[in-house]
């Protein structure tokens, strides 16, 4: 199959105006989203992110204690590099975000595409890509809502052969699509995803996963188009958990 793609104006298949990035954890707006979101920015749309958890339970830098308010200082400084119009940052555990009902995380979707009025929602793909939980738990709320909605949705992926080249040579658990199951090749520029990566420091340092992810991709993202009533949750649903409400931060 040969995948859409060129290097002018449009670059996609779909009249992206706007969009809602929704994510896990702060960095995944840069380090996975990056590239993405400042091409649609310099194409003229609209990004703003809403981060599930403050990421407290990395491995890499820093106390858990500290990190959350690290990285939620990264994440402000990140969203002001790629030129996003506003940050919504929740305080939903990290590492068990599938304890949280899909009902509880998509209804705070659904509430900022009432205020955002996106065109379109971005997300990692179905699995996580890097094959973590919280990510793939991300994507089920922010589906939940675009099916409520009716919002199209946008899911960054992977090759599966970058994906069994980063598994085989780092141990990782990426999950790849087949290229028939690529929706589009989007030509980036990978100069505003480092300049926000950087404000990452706690998680950038060290952290060749990264490096050679973005090495393998060169100058390239895929996106799929996934229709969000083709998917069902099998999520127990609840409407209140008790968790801290949303700390809004508009870069």
């Amino acid at each position: 199959m040969t995948l859409p793609t060129t290097r002018t104006r449009p670059t996609l298949p779909w009249q992206v105006t706007g969009v809602l990035a929704v994510v896990a954890h702060p960095d995944d707006e840069s380090f996975g989203l990056g590239a993405v979101l400042a091409e649609l920015i310099s194409q003229g749309a609209r990004a703003s992110v809403l981060c599930f958890t403050h990421g407290e339970a990395s491995t890499l830098h820093g106390r858990p204690g500290e990190l959350a308010v690290v990285r939620s200082q990264e994440l402000t400084e990140a969203g002001a590099a790629l030129g996003l119009s506003r940050v919504e940052l929740h305080d939903y555990p990290d590492g068990n975000l599938v304890g949280i009902p899909l009902d509880e995380l998509g209804a705070h979707v659904l509430r900022l595409i009432g205020e955002e009025r996106p065109s379109h929602l971005l997300v990692f793909d179905l699995g996580g890509v890097t094959g973590h939980p919280d990510h793939h738990h991300a994507t089920r709320a922010a589906l939940l809502a675009a099916g409520t909605g009716g919002l199209p949705v946008l899911a960054w992926a992977v090759p599966r052969s970058v994906a069994e080249q980063l598994n085989a040579e780092l141990g990782t658990a990426f999950v790849g699509r087949d290229p028939a199951e690529l929706d589009a090749t989007l030509f980036v520029r990978r100069e505003l995803q480092a300049v926000a990566i950087a404000r990452h420091r706690s998680q950038s340092a060290d952290n060749p996963v990264l490096r050679r992810r973005l090495e393998l991709l060169g100058d390239r993202e895929y996106l799929r188009s996934i229709h969000p009533s083709a998917w069902t949750p099998t999520t127990p649903r609840r409407t209140e958990s008790g968790h801290v409400r949303p700390r809004v931060v508009t870069p």
